[in-house]
């Protein structure tokens, strides 16, 4: 099987975990008799250093010739001028319109040996395992924008193709699952709200009405978050609100260096990410955590290569490690990154196909 993986390290870590999300590629690459090409692109600020453009038209070619992107950050101080035209951001904005890749799935499982690593006590942390899917296209990221000294504007926009296409996959994810799906909108004071639950509620009724559906307010769905988050499966939001409660979900698993992402289109290809920043406070230090990344490559071979075995593996590997305290210091340990990916790729071979690694 060839497989042709874009590599985008960007900004600030985003280089430090992209190299051990290459060498993962690579030893499972090799386990698997895969024929593999990886080539690396700029992207975020080190692309407007360079070239002028956060998206140069060189990376998105290369994107589209690919099976699947690895993102590591973009974004950082020397680029965060609000009254700039070229901002790191809207290359990466402008990546997942340009590709079609309109659903984010960020999963969220807490491994116990974390628990203390989290705010929250660790009773409301017990049992969770959870999917956020998050509308990536659309919503006012995507909007007609005015901007001005004594007036500004983002418009949300969303059509009914949009918000259909999103709730009908993660429907289908909650049906894999335990058959619960949580759709969380503004529906008291927003029209586009109004419309993802009037559509949500056709879908559900019409398309999967074995599956459990409840509505939340968006702020309601953010205290519940912390205060019973083992009460959610699978959640559907628009993208405003998906950005913003995932990155408070953060916090259930006591690091933003643990969460991975798929951003998903029609078909097989997809950009995998690790949730946090640039993280530029520790930029060049050894010391950023890698697991998020390692995990988004694990989503990486389920969701575009079909390789679910490897996929496990990959979980598997990162909860013994965790287990065995193999970690940065952000999570309470004192590997290095590269001692972390190097931690993470000796348990390939430790994976047992018994759940393990969900926690």
């Amino acid at each position: 099987m060839s497989v042709r993986i874009t590599l985008l390290p960007g900004d600030g870590i985003g280089p430090e975990v992209t190299t051990q999300a290459k060498m993962l590629i690579s030893a499972l690459a090799d386990d698997y008799g895969l024929s593999l090409e990886m080539e690396s692109a700029l992207v975020g600020g080190a692309a407007i250093d360079e070239k002028g453009d956060p998206l140069p038209a060189k990376t998105l070619d290369t994107c589209r010739r690919s099976d699947a992107i690895i993102l590591g950050a973009v974004g950082g101080p020397k680029w965060s001028d609000p009254n700039a035209l070229v901002r790191p951001e809207q290359g990466l904005l402008k990546l997942r319109k340009e590709l079609g890749l309109y659903a984010n799935l960020r999963p969220v499982r807490v491994h116990p040996k974390l628990f203390a690593a989290s705010p929250l006590k660790p009773e409301y942390l017990d049992g969770v395992d959870l999917v956020v899917v998050r509308e990536l296209t659309g919503g006012s990221y995507f909007g007609e924008k005015v901007e001005g000294d004594k007036f500004a504007m983002d418009s949300c926009t969303y059509t009914r193709e949009e918000v259909e296409r999103v709730v009908v996959r993660a429907a289908h994810l909650a049906r894999s699952r335990s058959g619960r799906l949580t759709m969380i909108d503004k529906a008291n004071v927003m029209a586009t709200s109004r419309l993802w639950r009037k559509v949500t509620v056709e879908i559900m009724e019409s398309q999967f009405p074995d599956v459990k559906c409840d509505y939340l307010l968006v702020d309601a769905a953010a205290m519940f978050l912390m205060s019973k988050p083992a009460s959610f499966d699978v959640i559907v939001t628009e993208n405003m609100f998906g950005d913003i409660l995932t990155d408070e979900a953060s916090m259930l698993v006591g690091s933003m260096g643990m969460l991975p992402s798929a951003s998903l289109g029609s078909g097989s290809f997809g950009l995998y990410e690790p949730i946090h920043g640039s993280a530029p406070d520790i930029a060049g230090k050894g010391i950023a955590n890698p697991l998020g990344m390692l995990a988004s490559v694990a989503m990486m071979f389920e969701h575009s290569l079909d390789m679910v075995e490897a996929a496990r593996r990959i979980e598997s590997a990162i909860h013994q490690c965790i287990s065995s305290n193999e970690c940065t210091p952000d999570l309470g340990g004192n590997l290095s990154t590269g001692q972390a990916g190097a931690a993470v790729r000796s348990r390939l071979d430790g994976y047992i196909p018994t759940g393990v690694a969900h926690g």
